[in-house]
């Protein structure tokens, strides 16, 4: 497992890198702003469609929150890319022995309300318009891990041009009411609820 690693000067590097890279790379990125919890540590739970998602998401996390962000990465994405553990990247490794201990420890991550941890449950790419998320069961452990102490955050990405060479990124972001869950197929309907309605939203947008 690849940890994430304290390091100001390269944390500064890689947060200044990311503002460079997006304001090169799009034309505008709106979000809608959501309410922090102050005494509670975040679980955010996104789509995921491109290597932009989690960039997009740690940019728009250190407009409004001072949590410490981390963001769960497939191992071989973490060994291409080794700066990101400067940015809070953690690894998990699926169908290895070591994916307890990479879930174990986003777990943990969770147990201080300082961090923030972003979590892609589909596991691995989709379309940025697909009908359905479907999530893998580990992000259960997690939560469990963490035993609600958390504030749960929804964030569905849309990615596109309209009538500019440089695409648009909308970000709809929610804080569901309940954060209990019976199972993954409970979890996994209620942030499809929010995806639809999002992508319904982001369906009627006209310029």
């Amino acid at each position: 497992m690849i940890y994430p690693k304290k390091n100001g000067v390269m944390r500064w590097i890689l947060k200044s890198y990311v503002h460079f890279i997006l304001k090169r790379h799009f034309y505008k990125i709106d979000f809608n702003n959501i309410e922090i919890e102050p005494g509670k540590s975040i679980l955010l739970i996104a789509n995921h469609f491109s290597i932009w998602d989690g960039l997009v998401l740690y940019w728009i996390f250190r407009q409004f929150s001072t949590k410490k962000f981390h963001v769960m990465l497939l191992e071989e994405t973490a060994k291409k890319e080794p700066m990101l553990k400067y940015g809070g990247a953690l690894s998990v490794s699926k169908g290895s022995k070591g994916i307890m201990q990479s879930l174990d420890y986003a777990g943990q991550l969770l147990a201080d309300p300082a961090n923030l941890v972003l979590i892609f449950p589909q596991g691995k790419l989709y379309s940025n318009f697909v009908n359905e998320v479907h999530f893998e069961k580990g992000i259960m452990k997690v939560m469990e891990q963490a035993h609600g102490n958390f504030q749960l955050i929804y964030a569905a990405t849309f990615i596109e041009h309209w009538q500019h060479k440089k695409p648009t990124a909308n970000i709809y972001l929610n804080n569901p009411v309940n954060c209990t869950f019976e199972n993954i197929e409970a979890l996994n309907k209620s942030y499809q609820e929010h995806y639809n309605a999002s992508r319904q939203q982001q369906t009627k947008i006209v310029l």
